[in-house]
């Protein structure tokens, strides 16, 4: 699947579209094939690591630990866990999700 990821902090430049391994659900998360991201205040901030506190709370000093982008997610669910029992197969969601600017992501 294809995703935004970035590698180091920055200005938009460094953004980059990567092929990445797909997602598969745990046995409490849903599996969301992503058909709007928006990005947010968080994401930006996230990106350029403003303020600098955004390192020492996400664990990435020097680079990014988790590469993926974006929070704000609408789609459809492609794939439930097993005690998920609230979500099925075809149900349209929004809300939020780590790594949304993706062709798919997971949320609980």
């Amino acid at each position: 699947m294809k995703a935004i990821v970035y590698k180091k902090y920055g200005s938009p430049g460094i953004l980059q579209m990567e092929e990445v391994e797909k997602l598969a659900p745990d046995e409490n998360q849903v599996l969301i094939k992503v058909h709007a991201a928006s990005v947010n205040a968080v994401d930006y901030r996230m990106m350029r690591a403003n303020p600098f506190l955004v390192r020492l709370m996400t664990g990435g000093l020097l680079k990014p630990k988790n590469p993926r982008l974006g929070t704000d997610v609408a789609g459809r669910v492609e794939a439930v866990g097993k005690n998920v029992k609230q979500f099925r197969l075809g149900d349209e969601v929004f809300g939020g999700a780590k790594g949304a600017f993706a062709e798919y992501v997971l949320a609980k």
